[in-house]
């Protein structure tokens, strides 16, 4: 399970689709996610990320894991302009209007209907993995792109 990278791959411009079978399979997908997520020292993943075409993302905004398949998001709040960068562009930043709370309807690994509603960073992340399940990158909701200078000392 390889992690997608690039502004014009494909796989992340599409629309993911609805995870139907919640078995073995989808869990094994979402223990693969962990594992690549921890490894990259990030706060979330979708599943287009590493090639998965479901409707699927993982958060980690501290020390535990959400797994969320077949969110569908509502903003309650007012949005502020935040930093944000993605592991599918890496070196890559940009100032995005997020909202500060999120609602969220989804599905737990069994397909139990969950909601949830959350603030701070958790809600960040939400907003910015949902992106990807529509095909949408951060780099389409910002005016400006900063790129990180990578120097060898």
């Amino acid at each position: 399970m390889d992690l997608i990278i690039g502004k014009n791959n494909s796989i992340l411009r599409k629309k993911l689709n609805p995870a139907k079978d919640f078995d073995r399979q989808l869990k094994n997908i979402v223990t693969e996610m962990k594992k690549k997520l921890t490894a990259a020292v990030g706060v979330g993943l979708a599943a287009n990320q590493v090639g998965i075409n479901l409707a699927l993302f993982i958060a980690k905004p501290k020390d535990k894991f959400y797994v969320f398949v077949n969110p569908k998001i509502e903003l309650t709040k007012k949005p502020i302009l935040t930093e944000e960068g993605c592991l599918s562009l890496p070196g890559q930043w940009g100032y995005v209007k997020r909202s500060t709370e999120v609602k969220i309807n989804y599905q737990d690994l069994a397909g139990k209907q969950r909601k949830l509603k959350t603030t701070g960073l958790l809600a960040h992340i939400i907003q910015h993995e949902f992106d990807h399940l529509q095909g949408v990158l951060f780099i389409d909701k910002t005016k400006e792109v900063f790129e990180i200078n990578k120097t060898n000392e």
